[in-house]
C-alpha cells in the first residue's frame, strides 16, 4: 500500500491560530503496522492510517499527547 510522505496535523490552541506541524514518514511502523510521521524534531510522532485516522505516540517522558483535529494529506 502507497502510503503519503507527509502530512499536515492542526492542533486547536487557545492562542489565535491553530498549531499546525507538518510530519514526514519515517521507515518504522507502528503497533497497527502503519507508517509512523515524525516532525523534524522527532518530538511529534503519530502513526497514521491509510483512512487518515492518527494514534499519537509519544517520544519521551512526561508528554501530554493531543488528538489532532484535523489531519491532511500535504503534497509533496
Amino acid at each position: 500500500m502507497d502510503y503519503p510522505e507527509n502530512y499536515q496535523l492542526v492542533f486547536q490552541s487557545s492562542a489565535v491560530e491553530d498549531d499546525t506541524v507538518t510530519v514526514h514518514r519515517t521507515a518504522q511502523s507502528g503497533a497497527g503496522g502503519h507508517p509512523v510521521y515524525e516532525d523534524e524534531t522527532g518530538i511529534v510522532r503519530a502513526e497514521i492510517s491509510d483512512h487518515a485516522e492518527v494514534r499519537m505516540l509519544a517520544s519521551g517522558g512526561h508528554q501530554r499527547l493531543g488528538t489532532p483535529s484535523v489531519v491532511r494529506e500535504q503534497a509533496a
